[in-house]
């Protein structure tokens, strides 16, 4: 019985993530994570569909009490549409509701955190994008953070060899 209960293997989800930004755990501390919906036009979701995203340069404003995602770049399918004229670099809206966007305007104006864009996914076909509350690292942090990670990639190479 044991056996059986053992071979049974997880049924995994499907992977519903677009992009992420690998860049912005290597530059900041992620305090605290939240999750957004994007404003989007067709032609970008359909890119999105597409996973032609680039985002590792972009970040999170505050602009009239509303959260805009600057800096991203959806690069346009050459057949999503005729009749427009796409941009790249447009900003983008976020959705969130009044609370959360409140108390991350306070912890951004007063106690000196910043925006990240941390990953872009699907959830029940609608964009979202996860938002870190982040500390900036510097340079002394990022060397330890990857002498940290190298030295436990070491470690699991010598229990593995063992």
């Amino acid at each position: 019985m044991y056996n059986l209960l053992m071979s049974k293997k997880k049924k995994s989800l499907p992977d519903n993530t677009i992009a992420q930004n690998k860049k912005a755990r290597h530059d900041f501390f992620i305090e605290d994570t939240f999750e957004a919906g994007i404003v989007l036009e067709g032609w970008e979701v359909k890119s999105l569909r597409a996973g032609r995203i680039q985002m590792t340069e972009s970040y999170i404003m505050v602009r009239d009490s509303e959260l805009w995602w600057i800096g991203m770049s959806i690069t346009p399918l050459l057949s999503a549409s005729t009749h427009i004229n796409p941009d790249h670099y447009r900003s983008r809206k976020l959705l969130m509701h009044r609370r959360e966007i409140d108390k991350l305007i306070g912890a951004v104006e007063r106690k000196g955190y910043t925006l990240v864009p941390l990953s872009a996914y699907w959830i029940k076909g609608k964009a979202k994008l996860k938002i870190g509350l982040a500390k900036g690292k510097k340079d002394h942090d990022k060397r330890a953070a990857d002498k940290d990670r190298d030295w436990k990639r070491e470690k699991q190479r010598i229990l593995k060899s063992q």
